[in-house]
């Protein structure tokens, strides 16, 4: 198996950072938290017009062909950028439609946006939102009924909506959650890499008695360790993407594990990151607030940590 990024596939990642960081995904993700949901919206036709939700779908139903580990890619600068919306239940649900359904098109293009209900939770992130909202229900997927009004949760850029299943929808289950599995992990790896750099970055201006707060040892330690955590989930995600993608050579257990060492590593780097930044880091205003609150509603989305090593020894998909 490859692990390595080619040319092609490194390329287009560095496109995607550019268009994220270009369009200012953090505005975006402010403005959607306050309910204005037009920035989010044309970031995520721009994302698509790089033909990234295509690169869910084989050619044979209008897309690009069945790419994960790219896709795996672009969800890293996702992470990174703590873009808003559901675009990950809107890429994974167009993965799983059939060629027929009339909502395929509009998710490549970007013009729409859909979600899925956790199954086990009951909740849809964004359905007020989203033209899509479906529910994971018994091995099938079914429209979702919206019950209720959105619930804040405590990402403020994430609402939930109550969700009970209607009719029945064709689709394929398993590549639904595969998919949202594997870039719900990669949202949390670049999420939790963009908060290391922050806290690198602040410790090196922050000074105390003198001299800068990253000269500490206690310090070092702590970032050290956030590092070799992200290091080591970045390989067990290219691995899940490749156990998705349907390499012989792969193992059904790559998946849970690399959203369980994904999900630990973010949410370390998130408790890192708050313990240096100090009082700053509770500050809405700054920046990397978004991705401490992200990391959070992450964690247990599309499979916790506990689900996840539950799968791992069991050898089964994680449920979510």
């Amino acid at each position: 198996m490859r692990f390595l990024p080619d040319r092609d596939h490194r390329s287009y990642a560095a496109t995607i950072r550019r268009l994220l960081a270009d369009a200012g995904a953090h505005k975006a993700a402010r403005a959607w938290a306050a309910g204005d949901h037009v920035p989010g919206r044309a970031l995520w036709r721009s994302l698509a017009d790089t033909g990234l939700p295509a690169l869910a779908v084989p050619e044979r139903r209008g897309g690009l062909g069945w790419y994960p580990p790219e896709l795996a890619s672009a969800f890293v600068e996702i992470g990174r950028a703590g873009a808003p919306g559901p675009l990950v239940e809107t890429v994974a649900l167009a993965a799983g439609l059939s060629p027929a359904s009339p909502w395929l098109a509009g998710l490549l293009t970007g013009d729409q946006l859909a979600t899925v209900a956790d199954p086990e939770a009951g909740y849809a992130v964004d359905a007020h939102v989203a033209e899509v909202a479906c529910v994971l229900v018994d091995g099938g997927l079914a429209i979702a009924r919206l019950q209720g009004t959105p619930l804040p949760s405590v990402d403020p850029s994430r609402h939930l909506v109550r969700c009970v299943p209607g009719d029945a929808v064709p689709a394929q289950v398993p590549r639904i959650r595969a998919l949202a599995t594997l870039l719900t992990a990669a949202q949390l790896l670049g999420a939790g890499q963009a908060l290391l750099e922050a806290s690198v970055s602040y410790v090196g201006e922050r000074r105390q008695f003198g001299q800068p707060v990253g000269s500490f040892q206690a310090v070092k330690h702590q970032l050290a360790s956030v590092a070799v955590e992200l290091e080591f989930a970045r390989p067990l995600l290219y691995g899940a993407a490749l156990a998705v993608r349907g390499d012989a050579a792969a193992d059904p257990r790559d998946l849970p594990a690399a959203k369980a060492a994904c999900s630990r590593a973010a949410y370390q780097a998130a408790r890192t990151a708050l313990q240096v930044h100090g009082a700053l880091g509770y500050t809405d205003e700054y920046d990397p607030t978004l991705l401490l609150r992200k990391v959070r509603a992450l964690y247990t989305a599309w499979g916790t940590r506990a689900a996840c090593h539950a799968a791992v020894l069991d050898g089964e998909p994680p449920p979510g």
